[in-house]
C-alpha cells in the first residue's frame, strides 16, 4: 500500500500556525500546541471520502513526532452535522474489477482509524448535530468526547443493508458495552448523546453553544501536560486491549524506563526540588 502523501502548507498566524490541508473540506490549524481539524463539507453533511481519510491518516502519523502538536481537536463546521460517515471521494477512484476486490474499497478509512487508534497525542472530539456511520469512530476514538445535548447518533450500517466496516467491528466493542452495542448496531436505533452519556461514552455533555469552548478548553489542558507521558500512558491503555499480561507489563516497564530520559520528566523533578511550577515543553 502506498504511503499517503500530503501537500499541506504552513503559514504564520497571529496565535500560532495555520496548516492548509491538501483536500477540500478539511482545514488544519495549529494554535499554541493544539491542532484543530475541522470538517467543512455541508453539501455532503460532512461525510468524507478516501481523499479526506488519507489526509487524516497522514496527519495522525506525522503528529506523533511533531513538536508543534501536543493535542488534537476534531470538530465540524456549523451545528447541523458532525459527520454522516463515508462518502464517494472527490477524487474519482477506479471501481473494483470484481466482488473480491471490493474488500479493499474502505482501505483509506481503515488506515485513517488505525493511525488514530495508534496516535499518542491526546485527542478531543467536539460533537454536535448528527453522527452516522464511521462518524461514530471519528467521535469515539478520541480520548475525550464533548457532545451537545440532544445530538443524534445513528449507526445506520445494517439499516442500509451494509456490514459495519473501516474497523468498526474492532474498535466499537472495545468502547461500547456489548449489549448496548448490539442495540445500536443490530437494531439500528438512533440514540441521543444524552443516552450515550448515561452509558458512559461522553466525557462532557453540554448545551450546543458550549461545545466548542468546552472542547477547546480540554484540548488546551492536554497541550499543557507532559506530552510524552500522556502519549505513553495512552498507548499502554490501548495496547492492553490487544495483548496478554506479560507483553503489557514488559511494554509498560520499557515505557517507564524510556520516559526517565525525557526533558519534561527531568523538569518536573527539578521544579519539585526547587519549589516552583514546572515549565513543560512536551519533550
Amino acid at each position: 500500500m502506498r504511503k499517503p502523501q500530503t501537500n499541506a502548507s504552513i503559514q504564520d498566524g497571529e496565535d500560532g500556525m495555520t496548516e492548509s490541508a491538501s483536500v477540500e473540506g478539511l482545514s488544519i490549524e495549529i494554535d499554541n500546541g493544539v491542532a484543530i481539524l475541522t470538517l467543512d463539507m455541508p453539501s455532503n453533511r460532512n461525510a468524507f471520502g478516501s481523499d479526506v481519510a488519507l489526509e487524516y491518516a497522514t496527519f495522525f502519523q506525522e503528529a506523533n513526532t511533531r513538536q508543534d502538536v501536543r493535542s488534537i481537536l476534531i470538530r465540524s463546521a456549523g451545528d447541523r452535522d458532525f459527520c454522516l460517515g463515508g462518502a464517494v471521494s472527490r477524487t474519482p477512484v477506479p471501481p473494483p474489477r470484481n466482488t473480491i476486490d471490493y474488500r479493499f474499497v474502505s482501505t483509506p478509512h481503515i488506515e485513517m482509524f488505525k493511525a488514530m487508534w495508534e496516535l499518542e497525542r491526546p485527542v478531543v472530539s467536539a460533537v454536535q448535530g448528527t453522527v452516522a456511520g464511521v462518524g461514530w469512530l471519528l467521535a469515539l476514538l478520541a480520548d475525550m468526547v464533548v457532545a451537545a445535548k440532544g445530538s443524534r447518533w445513528s449507526h445506520v450500517f445494517v439499516r442500509r443493508g451494509m456490514i459495519p466496516h473501516a474497523g468498526d467491528s474492532f474498535y466499537l466493542p472495545r468502547i461500547i458495552p456489548f449489549h448496548r452495542l448490539n442495540e445500536i448496531a443490530l437494531l439500528g436505533d438512533t440514540v441521543t448523546a444524552d443516552t450515550l452519556d448515561k452509558w458512559g461514552l461522553i466525557n462532557r455533555l453540554v448545551d450546543q453553544e458550549e461545545v466548542g469552548d468546552t472542547a477547546m478548553a480540554l484540548a488546551r489542558q492536554f497541550a499543557e501536560q507532559p506530552t510524552r507521558a500522556v502519549g505513553l500512558a495512552k498507548r499502554h491503555y490501548r495496547r492492553s486491549l490487544e495483548v496478554d499480561w506479560n507483553t503489557m507489563l514488559r511494554e509498560e516497564m520499557a515505557g517507564q524506563a524510556l520516559y526517565t530520559t525525557s526533558a519534561d520528566r527531568n523538569e518536573i523533578l527539578a521544579a519539585g526540588r526547587e519549589g516552583r511550577k514546572p515549565v513543560l515543553t512536551g519533550d
